[in-house]
Parts: structure tokens; sequence; C-alpha cells
């Protein structure tokens, strides 16, 4: 499996910023599960027992990661960590995206832990993954992005050996994304500063077993 390399630079720059990972071998993704879809609507239920869109906003965890954002540059108002953006989908009346059930299932795993998760297929990455600080001019091609994004520099950024693999927390890179042809992945739980330890460990573990229950 890949390793995924913190450098030094992002120690520094942001300190207590931790991940924790997994490999998932032997998946077999597919469009759609039945049991997943009615698995989501359980999942939906129980977010607008728990939320409200006035206080959503000030779910601690979620609070963590919007400070996070303002601190690499981006406005949490507009572009929304990726569990609390879920949670509003859900509280608004919109269901999940319908991607794929390996991806389905981690994304109703950040709903359930509140920290957001990242998946790339593991065949497609090269060598180990380092986490840095993006270069001024980098470019970057993520999930769905119709135009390569150039990097301002200062971006928190995880590059294997030959592409940038996202822009970190934000986004991951189309050409390692998870697709129904996809047959081994790996997960990352995306810490920020003053997530715990325990907290990663419980979003992956529970990613991991969503995904083994709905794909294997």
């Amino acid at each position: 499996m890949s390793r995924i390399i913190i450098l030094e630079e992002i120690l520094h720059s942001f300190p207590g910023l931790a991940i924790d990972t997994r490999e998932v071998r032997g998946v077999h993704v597919s469009e759609v599960n039945p049991f997943l879809e009615e698995y989501k609507e359980t999942v939906y239920r129980e977010v607008r027992q728990n939320y409200s869109l006035d206080t959503v906003k000030d779910v601690s965890a979620f609070r963590k990661y919007r400070d996070f954002f303002w601190k690499i540059g981006l406005d949490p108002t507009k572009v929304r960590p990726a569990s609390e953006a879920l949670v509003r989908r859900i509280l608004n009346g919109r269901p999940l995206p319908r991607i794929n059930t390996a991806v389905d299932a981690y994304n109703l795993s950040s709903v359930i832990t509140r920290i957001p998760l990242a998946a790339f297929d593991a065949d497609k990455i090269t060598g180990d993954i380092k986490m840095r600080l993006a270069l001024r001019g980098e470019k970057f091609q993520g999930i769905g992005m119709d135009d390569t994004m150039i990097l301002s520099g200062g971006e928190v950024v995880m590059v294997d050996d030959s592409h940038l693999s996202a822009v970190y927390p934000y986004r991951d890179a189309d050409y390692s994304k998870v697709t129904v042809d996809s047959k081994n992945l790996l997960m990352i739980s995306c810490g920020v500063p003053e997530i715990s330890d325990d907290e990663l460990k419980y979003s992956v573990e529970n990613a991991v077993d969503m995904i083994k229950k709905f794909n294997c």
C-alpha cells in the first residue's frame, strides 16, 4: 500500500494536523445497490432529526474544518467542508449524489462521522503520496472539473510520483477517482488541527466497514 507522508512544512504550518488511512482490497463496485439505497433513507431520517440548517455550522467538528478552510484561503461559506456539505444537502431535502456504491458508501460514512473522507483507486497511485504545500502555477484536474485549476501556491496538496492527487481536504484528482472498475481502494480520513486521532480512526474504520458491506 502506498504510504502517505506528511512533510514537515505542513506540520509546521498546521500543528496537530493528522490523517488515518486504510486499504480495502478486492472490492466489487457497482452502479447501484438496493440495500445501500434503503440504508441511505435511514441516514437521511437521522440527519433531519439531529441537525437543522440554523445550527449545523456550529457543530464542533464542522467548525474545526471551517477554521482550517479560512487558513488555507477557502471561504467555507462558499466552499463547504465535505461532511458539512453532505449534511446540508440532506437538510435541504436533496438526496446525496449517486456516483457508485463505493463512493456513495463512504459519503454516508462522512455524514455519520462528520469527518471528510477521500478515496483513491490504489492501483492508479504511483509510489508514496506526500502531503506538502503547493507551488505557484501547479496544475490540478479535480473530479468533475471542466477546466484545470491553476494553484496560487500555499494550498495543501497530496502528490504521488506522477500526479497531484488532491487539494486537501477540498477535492480529489480525476485520474485516481474510484469507479466501477476499481478493485483496491486507499481510504483516507482527512483530519485538521483539533480533530483527534480517535475521531479519525473511527471515521476511516466506519468507512471501510460500509464499503465492505455494500461492495464485497
